[in-house]
């Protein structure tokens, strides 16, 4: 992870959406010939990067948790506010209600932000509507979502995300429900790739998480994991034992699970903006994961209530600065390890031909500045599958419905 195969004075080149060009100067003079109609970019004194993979978010949620990011500034836990019916179901709340074209012109205007920050690819959950219902429509709006934008998107049925209100007092009854109709439901629709379950004592116990993922995998959903956030719940050992793509959190991973999950090939994804919004003393081992030989990925938990942020780049800094990592593993962590995760090897998160071509341009003399430069977006250029759908700060890419262009600016 340390090794990021940087060329000096490098040049890419792309054709038909894809990399087929990565090297010197030198090298791209004497083997790339340029068609008249070639757009080229210009990146002398800046720096090139694969695209940013964002491997763990909630995207399709609606409505705000303000109020309760000022309680927990006083003192008040997570898990006492998700006692009270705030937190997680606050949002199910206000996502029930804003399901169809709300939703969606949120939806957009999130992956519009992730892009201007450099997310080309990004993993997304559903887990805020927690019936059968809208679980189906939450995957639907993300399957429109992803139709009509130029980011990647990889979506995941979140069904045990937490027990809503109809089922409190029949815990059984809605492990079921997930179990044997929204899985299979979700796997006939072919809305998701992933199953995933927050496996927690303020959630759902290893048993049961265990059940929800195995008919998962009976339907073909490949199995993700919250894992071991807010204690040590047994989590990653429960991924290595069900093969998971991933175990995401890992803030009270214990050694044993640690080497389980190296040892079962399991991606260990780090979670720091949720880490450093919670204002936690625990952070995710990252040192002792990269040294056992997980493949450790950042991501940024983009959700309402404990990291509400798009910016990969503020992850990296969190990777950097909380989690002791160098800058060059936060970067491999951000594009190849997350491909990875999503079983995207060699599809994206690298700039290697027969790849996609997915990168940024970044206003920055050296990949160093990333994170010592922290807190603003250096990404001047985002090109997508050959195409340059953000330009000096700007969206730029072509509405697939209309045609019309999304030359705007988005907050950022």
């Amino acid at each position: 992870m340390r090794d990021l195969g940087v060329i000096e004075g490098g040049c890419l080149a792309a054709r038909g959406g894809r990399i087929v060009f990565a090297g010197t100067r030198g090298d791209f003079e004497r083997e790339v010939t340029l068609s008249d109609e070639a757009v080229i970019l210009e990146g002398t004194d800046r720096t090139v990067l694969p695209g940013f993979v964002d491997a763990h978010t909630h995207l399709a949620f609606a409505g705000s948790r303000h109020e309760e990011f000022a309680r927990r500034l006083t003192g008040v836990s997570y898990e006492e506010i998700a006692a009270g019916r705030g937190g997680i179901l606050s949002t199910v709340r206000a996502t029930r209600e804003a399901l169809g074209s709300d939703l969606e012109e949120a939806l957009a205007r999130r992956l519009d932000r992730m892009l201007l920050h450099g997310t080309t690819t990004c993993e997304a959950k559903s887990g805020y509507g927690l019936t059968l219902e809208t679980e189906l429509a939450l995957l639907d709006s993300l399957a429109a979502a992803a139709a009509g934008h130029p980011i990647t998107l990889v979506a995941t049925l979140l069904g045990a995300h937490a027990l809503p209100p109809e089922h409190e007092g029949d815990r059984d009854g809605y492990v079921k429900l997930v179990a044997e109709k929204m899985i299979p439901a979700a796997a006939r629709a072919g809305t998701a790739r992933f199953c995933d379950v927050f496996c927690e004592r303020s959630a759902f116990t290893v048993e049961e998480s265990r059940r929800i993922l195995a008919a998962g995998k009976a339907h073909g959903l490949t199995p993700r994991l919250h894992a071991d956030q807010l204690s040590d719940s047994g989590g990653a050992l429960l991924a290595a034992e069900m093969g998971a793509a991933s175990a995401d959190h890992l803030d009270f991973v214990r050694a044993e699970g640690i080497q389980a999950l190296a040892g079962a090939g399991v991606c260990a994804g780090l979670l720091p903006g949720a880490t450093f919004c919670l204002k936690s003393r625990a952070h995710a081992p990252a040192r002792r994961l990269i040294e056992a030989g997980a493949a450790v990925f950042l991501a940024t938990d983009l959700n309402p209530g404990t990291s509400r942020t798009e910016s990969m780049q503020e992850i990296l800094a969190l990777g950097v600065l909380l989690m002791d990592m160098s800058v060059e593993e936060a970067i491999a962590a951000a594009t190849v390890n997350a491909a990875h995760s999503l079983g995207l090897d060699g599809v994206t998160g690298t700039l290697q031909p027969g790849g996609s071509a997915d990168f940024l341009i970044l206003d920055v003399p050296h990949y160093l500045h990333t994170v010592y430069h922290f807190g603003v977006n250096h990404v001047t250029t985002v090109v997508k599958a050959g195409r340059v759908v953000v330009e000096e700060g700007r969206v730029t890419w072509e509405n697939g419905e209309n045609g019309e262009s999304r030359d705007e600016d988005v907050e950022g």
